[in-house]
């Protein structure tokens, strides 16, 4: 029996090369202890994929493992140690395992990732057999978009589940946005260190509130120029779906609007240097990227998304999804995986077919999840229907 570990280092590099397609998709998904996944595997074309099966079967643990072909810590956002499956005794395994081979535009790519219980809650990546130290090489090779139904309160809550849907908007266009985002933060992490427990060295705290500085206007302008292209490419959206505008919240956006991104950087600086008694009370830092926030209004209707429907909220967020799909392939070359876990809840059937449509006539692979097959009928002869049970593939 294959451990986690052993299935992680096989990796798929060894499968034979697939046929060139025209469609950007998964062809091959291998997880081992993953959830309640003890092993399974899927042999695929890149054609858009059905997973139904009853709630609690691991429809959304498999689109989760998916989401770990890109960098960060999945749609969950989950402590790596608990994927690890866990035996109806209570027994928890040794860490977990995802392969996948996929077919791009550049040919198959084979990666592979996972936690071995030795390396405590880092994940090890491989890309095509071979070991890489950042997982920012993940996004440089794939772009992966996921709407799940946890985001059906985006608008309406705090704005770091906001935050994380912007920095992965971000990433889709500009891969070097998650090794930015990594530096700031563990940067911040440190300075709020030094304040909370010395020692008080103001040279320290000066180089960590430059690097800061450099790194946190460099990810506002990230954001900025991405929000920029997103918000023109959602007034393109399809019919069915209303358009979006979207904006930026936050202090170093607005600077970048008024001066040149030097001149944030001084400012940045200047305003962390004040704030250090503040922030060394309360934590963290009163300004910047890592309180930004992303404003969404319908511009059908003249609101903000917070005061809009359910279902206008989740047709919001599927309209800005597809949006940032096209301007992905536009300006990559290559569209993402779309995960979409539970995507006809709150959709009426107009809206669901509209979608289906749209999803059947993509280049890039999405995959469906829910609860009752019958609501995919529209995707008959256009999908891979997969049911689920109990952590089993049929």
């Amino acid at each position: 029996m294959h451990t986690a570990a052993q299935e992680y280092r096989r990796s798929d590099s060894t499968a034979a090369p697939a046929a060139r397609r025209e469609r950007v998709g998964m062809t091959r998904l291998v997880l081992t202890d993953f959830r309640n996944y003890r092993s399974a595997r899927l042999d695929l074309d890149a054609e858009p994929v059905v997973l139904t099966g009853p709630n609690g079967a691991g429809k959304t643990n498999l689109l989760e493992a998916m989401s770990f072909l890109s960098p960060g810590r999945g749609l969950r956002n989950a402590r790596l140690s608990d994927i690890d499956r866990r035996d109806p005794g209570g027994d928890v395994g040794s860490g977990w395992a995802v392969a996948a081979t996929v077919e791009t535009r550049r040919g198959p790519l084979a990666i592979g990732t996972g936690r071995d219980a030795a390396t405590g809650e880092r994940r090890t990546v491989r890309i095509d057999g071979e070991p890489v130290r950042r997982q920012a090489e993940l996004g440089e090779r794939l772009g992966v978009l996921w709407l799940t139904p946890a985001m059906d309160r985006l608008f309406v809550e705090g704005p770091e589940a906001r935050r994380r849907l912007l920095d992965r908007l971000v990433l889709g266009l500009d891969p070097a946005h998650a090794t930015r985002v990594a530096r700031y933060e563990h940067v911040l992490r440190e300075r709020s260190r030094l304040l909370r427990d010395g020692p008080n060295d103001p040279a320290w705290l000066a180089a960590l509130e430059e690097t800061m500085a450099a790194e946190g206007v460099a990810i506002a302008a990230a954001r900025r120029e991405a929000i920029e292209q997103l918000d023109h490419a959602c007034a393109g959206a399809d019919g069915a779906f209303p358009r979006a505008r979207l904006s930026l919240v936050g202090t170093l956006e607005g600077w970048l609007g008024d001066v040149p991104a030097l001149a944030a950087e001084e400012r940045f600086k200047a305003a962390l240097m004040r704030g250090r008694g503040a922030d060394a009370l309360s934590g963290g830092a009163g300004i910047g990227p890592h309180r930004s926030d992303l404003a969404v209004a319908h511009a059908d209707k003249g609101i903000a998304a917070e005061a809009a429907s359910t279902g206008e909220q989740k047709a919001l967020l599927i309209s800005i999804l597809l949006a940032q799909a096209e301007l992905q392939r536009v300006v990559r070359g290559e569209p993402p995986l779309l995960l979409l876990d539970e995507v006809a809840a709150h959709l009426d059937a107009r809206r669901r077919e509209a979608l289906f449509d749209i999803l059947a006539r993509l280049d890039g692979q999405a995959w469906l999840s829910g609860t009752d097959a019958s609501v995919f009928a529209p995707l008959h002869g256009a999908a891979r229907f997969v049911a689920v049970h109990d952590g089993r593939l049929k």
